[in-house]
């Protein structure tokens, strides 16, 4: 694995069942369990994996869109299944549903040509997060002695 390839977060427990996840540019998120006890506001860690698949293909979809129009509207829903069964807890029926409207005019006809086909590349080959997903990548778990 190369210097260039390496991706990397830091999680810090911030009090009960609250957390920040900060990136090597000094990014910050803070997320929870849903629970009342962290404000039952934040995001928990299975809205982030969504948040991700979506956020991923949104990014893609916009940089190819948005060489030609701005879009008037530009939404993106993921929805999918918590279930709990022989192989633990997981989610099933992942979905994106992309809602874009652009404006009247040829830069708008050109991006709404454009769409269908950068969701679908976006989904194929570009969207790290919704491929992982997709490919199945084992994930080492392991605990350091402080």
């Amino acid at each position: 694995m190369s210097e260039d390839s390496q991706r990397l977060v830091t999680i810090e427990r911030t009090g009960a069942g609250r957390f920040t996840a900060t990136n090597v540019r000094g990014g910050t998120i803070g997320f929870g369990t849903g629970s009342d006890s962290d404000g039952g506001t934040d995001f928990t860690p299975v809205e982030l994996l969504l948040a991700a698949i979506g956020g991923c293909t949104a990014a893609d979809v916009d940089v190819a869109t948005g060489r030609h129009a701005e879009p008037a509207e530009f939404t993106v829903t993921v929805t999918g299944d918590k279930i709990s069964d022989d192989f633990g807890n997981r989610m099933t029926d992942l979905a994106v549903t992309f809602s874009v409207t652009f404006p009247d005019g040829a830069s708008g006809d050109r991006a709404r040509t454009i769409l269908p086909r950068a969701v679908a590349v976006s989904h194929d080959r570009l969207c790290t997060v919704s491929r992982t997903i997709e490919i199945g990548t084992p994930v080492t778990v392991t605990v350091t002695d402080d």
